[in-house]
Formats: C-alpha cells, structure tokens, sequence
C-alpha cells in the first residue's frame, strides 16, 4: 500500500464539567465525546525521501505549525522511519470551531501513518504518542464514543443511540486556550456521583464564551427555536440534536446566511477506524 484516503471526523462534547485546575495548568474534566460521520479528508500517498509536506488550498494549514505535520514528524522520529509522506487536507471543518479538527487531523494521520510506515504500533501506543499533541487526540485515536476524565485522555466507553445533529459554526473564532486560562471559568463542578445519564448536565464553558462572544449567544438562541442547543468544547460552534434527518436539514435550510452550518449523524465508532479497516480487510 502506497497512498490511502481516511476522513478525519468531527466530534462533539455533549457536555463539559470542569471539576478543577492542575498544579501543571491543565485542568480536571468530565465530558461525553461522540462522533459524526462528517469530517476533514486526509490523503496520504508515500515518498521516497524523507520529507512530510502539506498540500491544501488554505497555505496557512501547509506549515510545520499544523498538529498533522508534527503527527507526522513525532510518528517518523519515535519509529525511525526513513520514509516521507505527502498529505493532502481537504478541509470542511471549521477552525476554532469546538469540533475537534487539528486533533482529529492529526490522530488520523497517526492511524494512517502507522499502517503506511508499517510502525505496528498499538492504538494504545499511538494515544500516547497522540497526548504529546493535545488532550483530545487519543479519544479520536482509541476511535470509541467516550466520557473522557482526568485531562480528557481517560476513556470510559459510552454506547449511545444515533441522533441527528445539526451544528452551526457562528463565523467566530474562540481561542481554546484564552478560554481556559481566563479568569472567570468555572473550575469547581462536583464530578459526577452516579450515572452520568441521571445527573445535571451542561457546558462550564459556554456561560463564559456567550459573555464574550455574543454571537455565540445568538446561535445557541436561535436553535432553541427548534430544540434544546449547547455549545461544543470551548466553541465557537453549537449543536442541536433532531430524532430525523429531514428535521436537521429543515433547520439548516433555515440557517442565517452569515453563518455556517452541516448536518451529521452521530456513530459510536470513528468513521476514521471504519473505514481504515474496510480499506486493510481489502488487502
């Protein structure tokens, strides 16, 4: 195998519960990771020399600033590889959006790299390696619906009923990290005591984000014209969840023009894996 073509999925945080900040920075959570079966197109095709290069039609995401070239280099030095490997990204979510772009981008491209480098690592192994990255890359690496504690790399897994979700980008970008290093930020939610399915649960993020960002709060307004709405991760994006299909792309018809939309359904599995592996079961 020479080349090979794998999404990188979007996910949601159904909820977000900051439980406390950590001596190091971080910060102490709980949240509830689900994927959709809509996401960025990774395409990978080997080099005979040893350079890992980016191709998009954004040139900003082309750089060695891009969490998919340092998956790439962090897979290449750890395993000794003397292989490059051309990357095209076909980029369809939106960036700072709260829906786990970078992160998926790069944990697909692990997953990707360890079958085309024939690395042989274990999804356990490559988590790990993924952590270095960020926090949410080993969820979209293990590939399992999940509520995450500690820093968001303890996964418990969750079995969940499909839904239909329609998630609206407000055409704002909100810094992840201003986020969580702002003062004002919940950190002192009581962890769950019991099933999670019984207990209160929201975003601590989004009080803060709506503060600061209005047209947040106007996003997440107007989808309660249609059903209950909540903000992903530290936004900007906001999500509402329909029983049927054609209900989602009714709302999404209706969708503000200056802001931004798609329609998705959820899957406990990363369309990620699933297509890895229908593609290796052909080999």
């Amino acid at each position: 195998m020479s080349s090979l073509s794998i999404i990188a999925p979007a996910k949601l945080n159904l909820f977000l519960h900051i439980n406390g900040r950590r001596p190091d920075g971080y910060h102490e959570l709980e949240t509830l990771f689900v994927f959709l079966n809509y996401g960025d197109q990774l395409d990978f095709t080997l080099r005979t020399d040893n350079q890992i290069l980016i191709e998009c039609e954004n040139p900003e995401l082309t750089t060695q600033d891009n969490l998919i070239f340092k998956a790439a280099r962090l897979l290449q030095n750890h395993a000794n590889i003397t292989q490059g490997i051309t990357i095209k990204l076909t980029k369809k979510l939106p960036m700072g959006g709260g829906v786990g772009g970078g992160s998926s981008d790069a944990a697909t491209t692990l997953l990707a790299l360890n079958h085309l480098w024939h690395c042989d690592f274990s999804n356990e192994k490559l988590a790990e390696l993924g952590l270095q990255l960020g926090a949410d890359v080993p969820v979209f690496v293990k590939g399992f619906a999940a509520i995450a504690h500690g820093i968001g790399e303890q996964l418990e897994a969750v079995n969940l009923a499909p839904s239909w979700y329609l998630v609206v980008h407000p055409n704002v970008h909100i810094s992840t990290q201003a986020i969580f290093t702002h003062p004002d930020l919940p950190r002192s939610t009581p962890k769950i005591n019991g099933p999670w399915q019984e207990a209160k649960l929201y975003n601590d993020c989004e009080s803060l984000v709506k503060k600061l960002s209005p047209e947040v709060e106007k996003t997440l307004q107007w989808l309660l014209e249609y059903t209950p709405s909540r903000m992903t991760g530290t936004g900007a994006c906001c999500f509402a969840s329909f029983a049927e299909e054609a209900d989602a792309n009714k709302a999404l018809n209706a969708l503000p023009a200056h802001w931004q939309g798609f329609v998705a359904q959820s899957v406990n599995i990363s369309p990620a894996h699933l297509e890895l592996n229908a593609k290796l079961n052909l080999l």
